[in-house]
């Protein structure tokens, strides 16, 4: 398994629980998980990387539990629990250093775990109700954002905790003085800038900078007319990828707020988001249970993968994703068939042969006419 671990570039979360690695080189998928004891309680919600090597990767399941994967090993090495499933789901994971991580719950239970706290988190926050989701600082892996429907953006610095060093402002009421809702659905921390660039719920994209003594956004923008659902930004820092909840996914240009482009050919929801580190490409992945990665230069698709369940989130290697491949003299080129997932249930199924519909009285009446017209 280890072998196998090793050729992917991305990673995927999905509903039924399994753990999927994609090589896009070999042009092969693969479960990292038992399938017989698969259930709903598995289901993967959060993927982070476990160290700066990306040797290590942290499972985030809806059951409170935090699993630790290795790609030398290609298993499983590790799973502690960290919270309690009634506080909700993970709507954010992110490892501190060492052997630290940070994990956010729905209910806003923001905390710091550490292996000589035992069971116990070391830094516990409260970031509000209906989080929806937390990102750490990619410069500054104490800081972290979170936010969530009627729970605006706010940046804590986990060395301080007991205030957040930014907390946004509502929005200004609309033209009928009419207070404007906001909902949160994710974020991500500009580069070389203190500035944090949100989407919402209500098709908004909004652009805060805690330098400033503003509060609001000092950039607002709309696309489409859903719910925006993920985001994220391009390599050079001047755009973000969006999508939403009918798979629609549009590049925005953070100078002026305008729409670059759009990204066609998705047939679900938008669930999981990402612009590769270095290389101009954008993977996506959600209800329609493929994995597509499109160009930012062309919009043009390059990669499509069928993985057979829905997805949840997806994580990609900041390594250029072609490598890892197949080697001089190795013939192994056909797409690897991943292990069915829901053919028992199918097959359970009681078969309903289609029966014969039964001719009306007004039939057979229309019937007669026609003979007796022919006559």
């Amino acid at each position: 398994m280890g072998d196998r671990s090793r050729l992917c570039s991305v990673w995927l979360g999905s509903e039924t629980g399994i753990l999927k690695g994609v090589s896009l080189s070999r042009k092969q998928a693969f479960n990292f998980c038992n399938t017989s004891h698969l259930s709903r309680d598995q289901e993967v919600r959060a993927l982070c990387w476990g160290d700066v090597a990306e040797s290590e990767l942290l499972v985030g399941c809806v059951d409170a539990t935090v699993k630790t994967f290795s790609l030398e090993k290609g298993a499983f090495t590790e799973s502690r629990r960290c919270g309690d499933p009634a506080e909700g789901c993970f709507s954010g994971l992110a490892a501190l250093g060492g052997d630290a991580l940070v994990t956010c719950a729905e209910s806003g239970a923001l905390r710091v775990w550490r292996q000589e706290g035992g069971d116990e988190p070391v830094t516990q926050v409260d970031a509000g109700k209906n989080v929806c989701r937390m990102r750490q600082s990619p410069a500054n892996p104490n800081k972290v954002a979170t936010g969530g429907k009627e729970n605006g953006l706010k940046i804590w610095d986990l060395q301080r905790p007991e205030q957040p060093a930014f907390s946004a402002k509502n929005l200004r009421d609309d033209w009928l003085d009419l207070r404007r809702p906001y909902w949160v659905r994710d974020m991500a921390f500009i580069p070389d800038s203190d500035k944090v660039v949100t989407c919402t719920g209500y098709h908004q994209v909004h652009v805060f900078d805690p330098s400033s003594p503003q509060r609001r956004p000092v950039l607002e923008a709309e696309y489409g007319e859903y719910p925006l659902t993920a985001i994220s930004l391009t390599p050079d820092g001047t755009a973000v990828a969006v999508g939403n909840t009918q798979g629609h996914i549009a590049l925005l240009d953070l100078r002026k707020g305008l729409v670059r482009g759009c990204v066609k050919g998705l047939a679900g929801g938008v669930r999981g988001l990402q612009c590769h580190a270095s290389q101009p490409l954008v993977a996506s992945c959600g209800l329609d249970r493929f994995l597509r990665i499109h160009s930012l230069e062309d919009r043009k698709l390059q990669h499509k993968v069928y993985l057979k369940s829905r997805l949840n989130c997806l994580l990609l290697a900041s390594q250029d994703l072609q490598e890892g491949g197949a080697t001089a003299g190795e013939a192994e080129s056909e797409v690897k068939e991943e292990e069915d997932e829901g053919d028992d249930v199918w097959d359970a199924m009681e078969q309903v042969e289609e029966r014969q519909k039964r001719k009306t009285t007004e039939d057979n009446e229309t019937t007669k006419k026609r003979k007796k017209a022919q006559d």
